[in-house]
């Protein structure tokens, strides 16, 4: 809807606004000068239909409708063209002068705003050194950031009104500028678990990480060098510490320069999952078994350097045969061999033929680890869940998650 095209226009409004205060709302129509009336006038030909109409309201509406004289508008519509047309820096001005809390948290809770402006408006919310719940203006501005990023917040109730929200959230966020503002919120330095997740995660951006480096907290720093997007210049300054230098060698994404100086940690090196062939190939080279181990249960090492691995170290094919990238001949051979059943039902790239053939062995370890592989055929994971011993690790399961969301089946 283009807000510019009513402007100096007369508008029937029945009902009353939804996002904006109805004080709001008039101040809003207003800068557009644009006209509400209750009734039908000469000049009105739109009618706006909000919400609780009273019953003659409604009975007005039907009316009206019936004429085929006028166009109507949704309150929805109409207010999310408001919300676009609003003037940010008048806006933040306006707000910064008056000290008006309750417009500002009425603008915070405003779902029609642009994340830009909610942002900015955020960050002039004073948490008074409180926790996100710990009074009932925290809580809203709060609820309000959870509720508009939390994917899919209408399967998760309540979840917007706890801290476990926020985990959630940066969990399943990509947006950098969201991580950003709640690793700048001050709430934030009471919970070091969010620290720590803010700091793995690689999106957060660097100027967070640094402050996180300043800083010094241990926890959080180690977490850091557990991001695998962590940069490079960061990292090298925290490689003087060998406990931080051998996680790094095991997260971070990997180039030449970065493999050539992490060279000294080849067993954490082994399991980095950034590893190319070329790095893959100078590693077989090390003559070190931890080594050798890493590199078997890599879910980057090449199929190439698998075959080779099972041909010098025949002891690792537990391991082996665990890895999605393993050779499909392997496998069906490793099958004869009962005791390698359980290694393999956790390959996440084996047909679902070959784990239906182990399924029916019926031997509990490997149902365990079939009842956890994303691989495993949906009907399987079914007759799995009715078994008290393996439901657990069904419902874990992330692929089966998945399954009845997709769906909307619930839970037998």
């Amino acid at each position: 809807m283009d807000i510019e095209a009513l402007r100096d226009k007369t508008i029937v409004m029945l009902g009353k606004p939804r996002a904006f205060s109805e004080e709001e709302f008039a101040s809003q129509l207003e800068v557009h000068n644009i006209t509400v009336v209750q009734k039908p006038a000469d000049s009105s030909r739109f009618v706006l239909e909000g919400r609780l109409l009273t019953p003659h309201e409604r009975d007005l509406f039907n009316e009206l409708y019936a004429t085929g004289k006028y166009e109507f508008l949704e309150i929805e519509s109409f207010e999310q063209a408001l919300a676009e047309s609003i003037n940010e820096d008048v806006l933040l001005m306006s707000l910064t002068l008056s000290r008006n809390k309750e417009r500002l948290m009425a603008f915070i809770k405003n779902r029609h705003i642009s994340d830009r402006l909610f942002f900015k408006l955020l960050r002039m919310h004073n948490f008074a050194e409180e926790d996100f719940f710990e009074n009932d203006a925290n809580r809203d501005v709060t609820a309000a950031l959870i509720e508009r990023f939390y994917e899919n917040i209408e399967r998760n109730h309540n979840v917007q009104f706890a801290t476990t929200g926020l985990i959630h959230l940066v969990a399943q966020t990509n947006n950098s500028k969201l991580l950003e503002t709640i690793a700048n919120l001050p709430p934030t330095q009471k919970h070091p678990k969010l620290q720590t997740l803010l700091a793995t995660h690689p999106s957060t951006p660097m100027d967070v990480l640094k402050r996180y480096l300043l800083q010094n907290n241990a926890q959080v720093v180690e977490a850091m060098a557990c991001n695998s997007k962590l940069d490079h210049t960061l990292a090298k300054e925290m490689m003087s510490q060998k406990h931080l230098a051998q996680l790094i060698a095991q997260h971070i994404d990997l180039d030449g320069e970065m493999f050539a100086l992490l060279r000294p940690y080849a067993q954490e090196l082994a399991c980095n999952e950034s590893l190319d062939e070329t790095m893959q190939r100078a590693l077989l080279m090390v003559e070190d078994e931890e080594v050798a181990k890493g590199l078997a249960g890599n879910s980057a090492t090449t199929q190439e350097i698998l075959d080779k691995l099972h041909a010098s170290h025949a002891h690792l094919l537990p391991v082996i045969v665990t890895n999605p990238n393993v050779n499909n001949t392997l496998l069906e051979t490793a099958k004869q061999d009962g005791n390698l059943h359980p290694y393999i039902t956790q390959n996440p790239c084996a047909s679902q033929e070959l784990l239906q053939e182990l399924y029916e062995t019926g031997v509990h370890e490997t149902l365990v680890h079939l009842a956890q592989n994303p691989a495993t055929p949906v009907d399987i994971l079914y007759q799995l869940q009715l078994d008290s011993r393996y439901e657990r690790y069904v419902r874990t399961n992330e692929a089966f998650g998945k399954h009845i969301q997709t769906n909307n089946i619930g839970w037998l």
